[in-house]
């Protein structure tokens, strides 16, 4: 039954969910708690640690929450779910694309979906932010810390246009520098 629970949910979220991974977050995280696959707690953990490892992270969270939900089976039917709409559909788009990308209606549809997207990789950031109680209003020194882990990271990455992956070790090791 969890194995069907599995395939139904990724395989759905991998159709209606366009945007990339980041924008996929929201719905892995209400069904991973809605399911009962994972805690609130332990799904933001797993985030952290797809964002970190290698392949698309909504892929390797589906992996996560199917391993947690039943084992290594779990995490082969999830990421078979994922997968396949993603397979189906570019192989399907590719086949028309060609023909239709210069449609003024396809246009028109993608540049509409453009905002959704950006609203969707927000809410996950803050829902992520808001979780591990990285917003707050409290003032204490773990709070100025990590704002200004997140102001410097940004700044990185749109002002000096650093690769991620040295960000990502960068706070890392700042982080076990800080809070040790």
């Amino acid at each position: 039954m969890v194995l069907w629970e599995l395939f139904q949910t990724f395989f759905l979220m991998g159709f209606v969910s366009f945007g990339g991974g980041y924008a996929m977050m929201p719905f892995i995280e209400s069904a991973a708690t809605e399911y009962g696959w994972m805690s609130a707690e332990s799904l933001t953990n797993m985030i952290a640690i797809a964002g970190m490892s290698p392949g698309p992270i909504a892929a390797n969270s589906a992996i996560l929450v199917g391993y947690s939900a039943a084992g290594l089976n779990g995490a082969i039917v999830s990421a078979l779910a994922m997968l396949l709409p993603s397979i189906i559909l570019v192989i399907t788009v590719a086949t028309f694309f060609i023909k239709l990308h210069h449609n003024p209606v396809v246009e028109s549809m993608f540049y509409g979906l453009k905002p959704i997207v950006t609203s969707l990789i927000i809410f996950a950031a803050i829902s992520f932010a808001l979780s591990n109680n990285l917003i707050t209003l409290a003032i204490s020194f773990r709070s100025i810390s990590t704002l200004i882990i997140f102001g410097l990271s940004l700044f990185a990455l749109l002002k000096l246009r650093w690769n991620p992956v040295y960000i990502i070790l960068l706070s890392g090791l700042v982080g076990i520098a800080l809070y040790s």
